[in-house]
């Protein structure tokens, strides 16, 4: 593990000792918890943008035109 300083708000920091006393974990727990859900939401949208890499590119106008020629406009 790496120490690391950080600054909350301390409302913020309220709410993670609560939260902490209550599920009997680490406050730093809680924070690396919630630090790799917000960091995982980043790698799923990268992992999605790889994925649909190869799709082809559309402009805007044709897609219009796609929308329309199917009746979804």
């Amino acid at each position: 593990m790496k120490r690391a300083t950080i600054y909350l708000d301390p409302d913020l920091h309220q709410a993670l000792k609560v939260k902490s006393a209550y599920t009997r974990q680490p406050v730093s727990l809680l924070v690396n918890e919630a630090v790799r859900s917000f960091l995982s939401e980043d790698a799923e949208d990268l992992a999605a943008f790889e994925e649909r890499a190869s799709e082809p590119v559309l402009s805007y106008e044709d897609l219009l035109k796609d929308l329309q020629a199917h009746g979804k406009l």
